[in-house]
Order: C-alpha cells, then sequence, then structure tokens
C-alpha cells in the first residue's frame, strides 16, 4: 500500500485520515486506568483468590469470620499497586507531554508559525535550524549549504554519533529560503507505506510535469539532531506513530518475576490442597452429623429434619474453605512488596554504584523484578555508548619497522606511563589539541631529526581523509570528521607538527612543522566495504605526484612492492601485537607515480566515469591498477576507549555463565574490534562464523555450514573423553543446546539478519548461536534488536536482560524481561523506558551478583519460612476439627492472634529502645539523680577483667557448637562444593610448579578492521565540491579523549578456572 501526500495543502491530506504527530507511549489515560489496571492485578491467581474469599464470607451461613479481615488487606493492595502503576504511568504520560509540546516553525497560509510538534500534519512544511531535533520524517526540500545539502547525527536511531550527510533535489534546493516560493510549492509525493526500514525509502516527488525519484538520501528521520546546517526546509511525509523511529519502538509491557510466576503456580496448588481439606472436614462433618449429631440437637433452637447431614457437610465445606484460607495469606503479597521495596533501596543507596563524575546514582525504577536479577542466563548489549564511549584515541604506531607509542614491559603488562613519565611536549602548542597526550619522546626526536619516512608517514595522515576544517569564534581550529577514527589520526598528526588545515574540491593545504603547504588533489580514490581503502593522488609543490594510502593490512598488504618484504613481516608482528591489546589498525602506504602515466590513467578514470554500462566495475578496476606497487610506511593503532572496567565485568559474568551478545547498529569491524577490547572474541577461540548471506537461501546455507564445521571440529576433539552424538534437526519449541569444547563465536549482520528472522531459519540460527560463546549482531535495526531478544525469550525459556543508552535501545529494554538503561551522551530515552538505571556498563556486575543474588535468596528464604509459618498454623485448625464435631470454629482467635503478635513486635521494640535511652540520658539522671547514680556506666564497666571474660566465655560458648558442627559436616558429610575444593587443594600441592609459556595466537581478523564508514565515504562529495561553504558556521566542540584502563586481575582468574575446571574432567567425574 502506497502513501500520497500533497504539499501545503491539509485538506487534501486529511482525506487519508493520516496519523498526527502526536505520540503516545503511556499505558492508561483517565477513563481506561481503572479497568486496565484493576485487570492487570486480577490477573494474579492471589489477588482473584481472595475476592472470591471476600464474596463467600459475605455469606452469613456460611462465614465466622468477619468480611473486614479480607477486604481491608485486599483494598490495600490493589491501591498501593494502583499507585505505583499511576506515578509511573504519570511520568510516560509527562515524557509525552514534553516530547509533544516542543516548538517547530510550520509554514501556514505563507507565513512561519511557532507550532507544537502534535499539532504538525502530514504535507506541512517545516523549517529546522541548527543543533535541532527533526520533529518528524521529511522529505528535504532545501537548505544553508550548497547544492542542498545537510548534516544530521542519527545516535538516536542508529547510536551513532559521527554525521550523516543528506542532499535535497536539485529541482527543489532552488527554493532556497524563498517563503513565497516555498508556500506555492504543491509537488505531490508517492511513497512506500510507513515501515521499521530505517536505512531504505522508495518514492516518486511530481512537480511541475516532471517526476524526480527519492531515496533514504533525501529523507531526514524524526530522532535525527540537525547539525553544522544553519537551517533547513522539509515536508512532513511521515508524522508521529509512522515515523520510522516510532515504527521501531515497542510497545510497554506487563513484566512480571519468575518469582511471580512460580507463586501463582504454589497458589493453585495450595488451592488445591485446601479444597481437599475441605471435602476431607466436610465429609467427617456429615458422617459426625449423621452417627453424633443428633444427641446435641435437643440443644439447639431449629427444628427436626430441618438441616440435613449431607446438607449440613455442604455448608462446612465452605466454612472451611474460609477459615483455612490462612493457608494463602493476602500478607503475603503485601510482605513481599515490601521486601522488594526495601531491596530497590539498597540498590539506590549502594555508593559503590554511584557514579561522582556526574552525581549519578543507580536507579531501581521498578520495584517488582529485584530477585529476577540473580537469575538473568543471557545479556543484549548495545555497543556505541554502552560498552564504549565512542571517543578514539591514537596510541601508537609502526614506522619503518620501529614501535612508537606506550610499550608493555617484561612481565606483559602495561606500565602507568601518564603518572611515570612526562607527556610529549608538542612542537606547535598553540594549534595541538589540548586533550591529546602522547608519553613516547623518540617520536618526537625523530621528527625533530629529520626522518623521512616519519615525516612522509605523517603526511599521509594528514592528507588522506575526507575530514572537513573550520575555526570557531575564538579561532581555534576544529574538525568535523565522518568517523572517530579519522578524527584521532588527523588529531595525531596535528599535534606531531602535520596540520591539516582547509581544502577545496582542487587543494588541500596543511601545515608541515609550521610551513604552509598547499598539494593539488588530482584524484579522490574512496572508500567502500569491498576496498576496505582510501587513497588520494596529489601533486606537491615540487611538482611530484604522490599516491598516499591506507586501509586494512590484509588488504594493503597484496599491493605492496616485492622489496617491502622484510619491513612487511616486521609491520606485521607489529600489528599483531597492537591487535593482541584490543587496539584498532591501519596500514599507511605510498606510491611516486610518473606524469605520464597518470595521464593516461587519469584519462581511463573520466572514460569510466561518463560510462552508462559496468560503470562502478570499471571504476574499481582503474583503482586495483594504480593501487599496487606500494611502498610499506607503517601502520597505525587507534584505541576506542571503553568505558572503565567493561573488561572486568564482561569476564566476570561469563565466569556466573551468563552470555552476552551484542547488538549494535554499528559497522561490522568496528563491531568485532569492540568485541576483541573487550575480551569477548579471542585469537584463542576456535573458530569466529561471519554470517553475511544477502538472501534467506545464502544465509541458511551459511548457518548450517557453520553448525556442521562446529558440530565437525567436536568430534575432532581427541583427549579420549569428549564423545559427540549425531544431532538431529531440532524444533523451535523443543531445542537444546549441545554440549560444545571450544569456545565459538558468532557474528551476523542486520541484512542477514532479517532472513534469519524468517520462520522457516530461526532454528539454525537460534541453535547455532546457543552452541556459541559470543554473539555479535552488526548494523541491526532497533526493532531488530527486540525481534531477537523475542527469540531468546520464546524459545530458550530464559530469563534476558537488555542494557542500552540511547532511543535506538528503547524497543530492546521493553521487550527483555529487564531493561537496563545507562545515562550516557545519548539522552535519557533509554534510562526513561528502563526497569534499573544507572551511569557506567561495569555497575552491572554488582547489580546482578551482588544485589540478584541477595534479592533472590531473601526471597527464597522468606517465602519457604512463611509457607512453613502459615502451614503449621493452619493446620491446627484442620486439626481441631477432629475435636470439635468438624463445626467449623476457630481453635485461635484471629483478633487474639494478631494482638499478640503487634504486641511481641512492636512491644520489644519499644521496650528495648526505651531501656536503651532511659540508660544512657542525662535528662532521666537529672530528674532522679538518687534512682540513676551510674550514668555511663557502661563505659566503666569494660575496665573489669570480669566483664571481657564474661564476653569472651559467652562468645566461646554460642560460637564453639557451631564450628564445631560445620567441621564435623565437611568432613563428614561433605557436599559437591566441598570435594571439589578438597581436591583442587590436592591437586594444586601435587603439581610441580610450570614455567608460563607465551601463548600463541591466532590469525586474527581484528587487524583488517578498516576504521572508516560502513557505507561508500565522502570522497566524491568532496570532489565535487557540493560540500564546501561560503563562510564558517557556527563552533561545534572538539573530540574527546579519555584514558582507558588496562585489563586486570580477573583475566588471569578466568584463565587459572578454565585450566583447573579442564583439569578436574579429565581426573574424576562429579554427577549432579
Amino acid at each position: 500500500m502506497e502513501r500520497i501526500v500533497k504539499a501545503n495543502d491539509r485538506e487534501y491530506n486529511e482525506k487519508f485520515q493520516y496519523a498526527d504527530n502526536r505520540i503516545h507511549t503511556s499505558k492508561y489515560n483517565i477513563l481506561t486506568f481503572l479497568p486496565i489496571n484493576l485487570f492487570e492485578q486480577f490477573q494474579r491467581v492471589a489477588n482473584a483468590y481472595f475476592l472470591c474469599l471476600l464474596i463467600l464470607q459475605l455469606i452469613p451461613e456460611i462465614s465466622s469470620l468477619t468480611w473486614f479481615t479480607t477486604i481491608v488487606p485486599l483494598v490495600l493492595v490493589i491501591t498501593m499497586t494502583a499507585v505505583k502503576d499511576a506515578t509511573d504511568d504519570y511520568f510516560r504520560h509527562k515524557s509525552d507531554n514534553q516530547v509533544n509540546n516542543r516548538q517547530s516553525e510550520v509554514l501556514i497560509d505563507s507565513k512561519l508559525q511557532n507550532e507544537k510538534w502534535m499539532n504538525v500534519k502530514v504535507g506541512d512544511i517545516i523549517k529546522l535550524e541548527n543543533n535541532q531535533f527533526v520533529a518528524a520524517d521529511l522529505l528535504l526540500l532545501s537548505s544553508s549549504e550548497p547544492h542542498g545539502l545537510c548534516y544530521v547525527e542519527t545516535a538516536e536511531l542508529d547510536g551513532e554519533t559521527n554525521l550523516k550527510v543528506r542532499h535535497a533535489l536539485s529541482v527543489t534546493s532552488e527554493l532556497g529560503a524563498d517563503i513565497n516560493r516555498l508556500a506555492r510549492f504543491d509537488g505531490i509525493v508517492v511513497c512506500e507505506a510507513p515501515n521499521n526500514k530505517l536505512d531504505k525509502f522508495m518514492g516518486i516527488l511530481s512537480w511541475k510535469d516532471s517526476k524526480h525519484s527519492l531515496n533514504n538520501e533525501k529523507i531526514i528521520l524524526r530522532g535525527c539532531i540537525l547539525r553544522n546546517t544553519s537551517w533547513c526546509f522539509g515536508m512532513v511525509i511521515f508524522a508521529g506513530p509512522d515515523t520510522k523511529l516510532m515504527q521501531n519502538s515497542g510497545k510497554t509491557k506487563f513484566k512480571r518475576t519468575s518469582i511471580d510466576r512460580l507463586m501463582n503456580t504454589l497458589v493453585l496448588w495450595i488451592f488445591g490442597f485446601l479444597i481437599c481439606l475441605g471435602i476431607i472436614l466436610a465429609i467427617g462433618n456429615s458422617i459426625w452429623e449423621s452417627q453424633i449429631g443428633d444427641q446435641f440437637r435437643t440443644f439447639l433452637f431449629w427444628n427436626e429434619g430441618e438441616k440435613s447431614s449431607v446438607f449440613s457437610g455442604f455448608l462446612t465445606f465452605w466454612s472451611y474453605i474460609i477459615i483455612l484460607n490462612t493457608v494463602v495469606p493476602i500478607s503475603l503479597y503485601v510482605s513481599v512488596e515490601v521486601i522488594r521495596l526495601g531491596h530497590s533501596y539498597f540498590i539506590n543507596w549502594d555508593r559503590k554504584m554511584y557514579y561522582s563524575r556526574k552525581a549519578t546514582p543507580a536507579e531501581a525504577r521498578t520495584t517488582t523484578l529485584n530477585e529476577e536479577l540473580g537469575q538473568i542466563e543471557y545479556i543484549f548489549s548495545d555497543k556505541t555508548g554502552t560498552l564504549t564511549q565512542n571517543i578514539m584515541t591514537f596510541k601508537r604506531c609502526s614506522i619503518n619497522g620501529r614501535i612508537y607509542g606506550e610499550v608493555p614491559d617484561d612481565l606483559d603488562q602495561k606500565t602507568e606511563i601518564t603518572q611515570e613519565k612526562e607527556p610529549v611536549d608538542f612542537l606547535v602548542k598553540s594549534q595541538a589539541d589540548r586533550e591529546f597526550q602522547f608519553f613516547d619522546h623518540n617520536l618526537m626526536e625523530s621528527i625533530k631529526m629529520g626522518d623521512p619516512k616519519v615525516h612522509e608517514f605523517l603526511r599521509v595522515l594528514a592528507l588522506c581523509h575526507t575530514v572537513m576544517s573550520e575555526e570557531n569564534s575564538a579561532g581555534e581550529l576544529i574538525y568535523q570528521v565522518q568517523s572517530p577514527d579519522e578524527g584521532a589520526l588527523v588529531t595525531a598528526a596535528r599535534n606531531f607538527g602535520f596540520i591539516f588545515k582547509s581544502r577545496t574540491p582542487e587543494t588541500i593545504t596543511i601545515e608541515e612543522l609550521g610551513t604552509l603547504v598547499t598539494y593539488q588533489l588530482l584524484a579522490f580514490l574512496d572508500f567502500n566495504n569491498t576496498r576496505k581503502r582510501m587513497s588520494v593522488i596529489v601533486r606537491n609543490p615540487e611538482g611530484q605526484i604522490k599516491l598516499y594510502s591506507k586501509g586494512a593490512d590484509t588488504i594493503l598488504f597484496e599491493k605492496l612492492h616485492p622489496s617491502n618484504e622484510v619491513l612487511l613481516s616486521l609491520t606485521s608482528d607489529h600489528l599483531s601485537e597492537f591487535a593482541g591489546e584490543g587496539l584498532r589498525t591501519l596500514a599507511i602506504a605510498h606510491r611516486d607515480l610518473d606524469d605520464k602515466y597518470f595521464k593516461e590513467w587519469h584519462k581511463m578514470l573520466e572514460d569510466a566515469n561518463a560510462a552508462t554500462e559496468e560503470r562502478d566495475e570499471r571504476i574499481a578496476g582503474l583503482y586495483e591498477e594504480i593501487e599496487r606497487d606500494l611502498m610499506l610506511l607503517g601502520a597505525t593503532a587507534v584505541e576506542d576507549k571503553l568505558q572503565e572496567g567493561v573488561i572486568e565485568t564482561v569476564t566476570s559474568l561469563s565466569l556466573a555463565n551468563i552470555k552476552i551478545w551484542v547488538l549494535t547498529g554499528d559497522k561490522q569491524e568496528t563491531a568485532i574490534n569492540i568485541g576483541y577490547a573487550c575480551n569477548m572474541l579471542t585469537d584463542d577461540m576456535n573458530d569466529v562464523f561471519v554470517i553475511a548471506g544477502n538472501n534467506a537461501v545464502e544465509v541458511r546455507e551459511e548457518l548450517r555450514k557453520a553448525k556442521e564445521n562446529l558440530s565437525g571440529q567436536n568430534r575432532n576433539v581427541s583427549n579420549g573423553h569428549v564423545v559427540c552424538e549425531k544431532k538431529q534437526q531440532l524444533e523451535l519449541d523443543s531445542i537444546v543446546e549441545e554440549t560444545v569444547t571450544g569456545d565459538y563465536a558468532l557474528i551476523i549482520n542486520g541484512h542477514s539478519l532479517a532472513h534469519a528472522l524468517e520462520s522457516d531459519v530461526k532454528s539454525d540460527l537460534l541453535e547455532l548461536a546457543c552452541m556459541c560463546k559470543t554473539v555479535v549482531c552488526c548494523r541491526v535495526t532497533p526493532l531488530q534488536k527486540a525481534q531477537v531478544v523475542e527469540l531468546v525469550k520464546k524459545y530458550r525459556n530464559a530469563v534476558t536482560l537488555a542494557i542500552g543508552d540511547g532511543a535506538n535501545d528503547v524497543s530492546m529494554i521493553k521487550s527483555a524481561h529487564i531493561g537496563v538503561g545507562i545515562s550516557g551522551q545519548e539522552g535519557l530515552q533509554a534510562v526513561l523506558a528502563s526497569d534499573y538505571s544507572f551511569a557506567q556498563f561495569r555497575y552491572l556486575q554488582r547489580l546482578l551478583l551482588v544485589h540478584g543474588r541477595w534479592s533472590y535468596f531473601r526471597m527464597c528464604k522468606f517465602l519457604c519460612y512463611f509457607f512453613y509459618k502459615n502451614f503449621a498454623f493452619t493446620l491446627v485448625h484442620f486439626w481441631f476439627g477432629f475435636f470439635c464435631g468438624f463445626s467449623a470454629q476457630i481453635a485461635l482467635d484471629t483478633s487474639y492472634w494478631t494482638f499478640i503478635n503487634h504486641v511481641f513486635i512492636w512491644g520489644s521494640i519499644a521496650i528495648y529502645f526505651s531501656i536503651l535511652f532511659t540508660m544512657h540520658s542525662n535528662g532521666i539522671f537529672g530528674i532522679f539523680p538518687n534512682q540513676f547514680p551510674f550514668v555511663g556506666n557502661a563505659r566503666h564497666s569494660l575496665t573489669q577483667k570480669c566483664i571481657w571474660l564474661v564476653i569472651l566465655l559467652t562468645t566461646v560458648a554460642s560460637v564453639l557448637p557451631v564450628v564445631v558442627f560445620r567441621f564435623l559436616k565437611v568432613n563428614l558429610y561433605p557436599t559437591l562444593s566441598d570435594q571439589i575444593r578438597r581436591w583442587q587443594k590436592a591437586q594444586k600441592k601435587a603439581r610441580p610448579p610450570s614455567s608460563r609459556r607465551p601463548r600463541t595466537r591466532r590469525s586474527s581478523s581484528r587487524r583488517s578492521g578498516y576504521a572508516f564508514a560502513h557505507q561508500e565515504g565522502y570522497g566524491e562529495l568532496i570532489t565535487s565540491g557540493k560540500n564546501m561553504r561560503a563562510k564558517n558556521p557556527p563552533p561545534t566542540s572538539g573530540l574527546e579523549k579519555t584514558h582507558y584502563n588496562s585489563t586486570s586481575w580477573i583475566e588471569n582468574l578466568c584463565k587459572k578456572t578454565t585450566d583447573t575446571v579442564s583439569s578436574f574432567g579429565q581426573d574424576k567425574t562429579v554427577k549432579l
């Protein structure tokens, strides 16, 4: 179904009844709150049970208890829950109103008027200004930039903070900012129906008797932010719930814990047990009435034969249902909610989860899911802003076979250089980035000494990129980068004296050690996913033609001249070392070109660009032809800043047998690099499966090949103790995780994932993914994130947790059993939709392994005690029935029992504090000096030796029995854990000390991670001059730099644990 939209014509568009721009994320309104909330609450079996019990108590013939003993606690529980739900929904309404009431300039009646977002209609023309949120999905008409270009940030959609370019049609870009021409614009857009595909759009604009095709490059989506563009105008295509952002947002779901479900099941079983007790007592009453009851009727005021024994048993049955209702007391749910509330406050008050830099504490935004934290099996995590800070830092490099930068010491551990050495004093302090630090002074010495290889290396970094430069009002040089990686490399060259100053479509100007040099830009060989490299061809002031290239080493090394063999081997070793430290690497090379050869090649390139058939293939062939016989210069190593403590957290959670899946909108190479940096991917893994099929058939074939490869490798493991049974094709509802020996990883991109999530491929995907230690999904949309979570929830029957920091993670957070929001750089959308929130990923470890475990342990202990107590109390009445003629009398009066409970609980507390304050009160001494002559006697009594002797003897007498009991239990009746611990100690004593050998690494695909955008670069845009501005736009902030903490003790712990468990499995078999 297609959509037809006419510009500046609300009457025409209203006949199609398109949705307005108002959004709703709340669950209730004033009219629906009561019925919907009551319906949700009475889905709890206990609430429904007590409602039925209340109805029974209103019948005087069968009730021996007053009805208010049930209705008061029931109304209290329902009211407390309703208030909590209303409060949560109030904040959702508040957030919706805040968004809906944002102001936007809308062209109405040939005038720009301020309108609220919720009043914007399909077909309206909107004006956006720099740093402003986009109100709806717009067709870009014109902008302040040349050729109708504009720059947008899509962090709310895909988590990426690098800028994207959108450009208007040439016929509409001529409208400019002329309000009269824009008001007369009456183009008709015919496009696809609303959908959730963020990277695709198809449509046609009909205007002035001509048709123009539209694609995703012409559309600005809701949730984007306009950057580095003074203004732009756009026509609303999709509004409100029809926008792609809202199409990718999941619905708010009612979440229950496994404890809740267990309690519902227990209540059903206990209710069945209660009915059995009632039937037994009713039968006893009928027998008693028929045999013995006649003897007592003379004392009762009823007529003979008025009441039969069977009818008496029937009434007695319902009476005992009421009397024995304490077997499932409503106080259970009140107590559970109070305990959960206390656990929530423990999380809120935890100082170890408080982030002091931003004064952000952890927050439990719900009180009903605490114990579920201790049962997590799968974690689904975003990458950008969750695992990383999205800040790139130039750390090390290899130039002409020599490493510069931070070097590990002899113990293979990074030294804290920031504390032991002074940072490098850069040559041009006035233009250096103040936040960039480098600690190896040898590189600066080589630059000062005029090392030609070092100079050429830095020159490549300053020339070969797509960065745009500008100056802010203070005269400071600001770089606008397509990706943070490029920004890190250009900033490094800038600090070492090779400063990129400006560019035009024909020239690049840099400052080399204080001297301005302008290079003529002859050709720009752009990056794409196939080439995985980029090159520039320039003519220097001496007239020499140079080709400078940087890219993935696996690609670039194939293009080198044979004379580079020795340097290639050395640089390759350096790259492996960099990759082992989790750094993102690129190879750097250059080539001198002959003037005549270049002219011939450039003529062929012009012909290829003008070709109508096989244009891309011919251009790619010419690029391959000139990018050969390169001379290697070296390699760069950039650190993608992880958040503090990520590595330790991931390792700890892996030791807890929790699987972590990374679902990111970023490109595959970047996600793989982060996987290595976090130790989720390692070079010691048996295999890493990459799924990149373009259709369902290819994806299914790749998944099955990966499964066969994995199963085949398992069968070939030859230690004599691994036996793999032949696997059968499993249905989705019975997928069982096969025992896998070794570590495997699965990497799949969003395009392939869309096919893999189809019904006939789901089983293959889930089966393979669950057998892998790590799963990384790249280029996924927000809806695909939610679909992956739902897949695991539905068919693995596992407790899931989703964690993210942006609006693109909201669907995933809502779909998981538990959603965690990180209050990061991308707003508060994830936090508002989450169940728990904090500021750093590392706090997840404490949330799950401390608070989650404690909450689950306490709740289970409480439930065991509570059911024991209530069964003991209830069965007294059951037993008493045999002594009271099954007459449904109560053995213990409930009011008396309640009074005794309150006296002992509150009375003991009151007496304790009364005595405490009395004995240590100066006021009581002033009132009764004769009666209290020894105020402060506790302090003086501690000087007496007999007091300490009594304390010691009491302590020993209290502790000794417990110590003896535990000692005897461990030795006489050891548990499985005690046996394993004893065996490990014996093995440690018997094992001879072994020298640690260096680990051999598998050839890592991480080195080939090309650190540029996933799409084709901006080379063509730069050389065309379309994005060159007449004057500088408003200033923007520069790149931020922070430091990355190295790995710690926990990796060694993981290694030792793995070795111990594997060796234990060979020597001894323990049956669980």
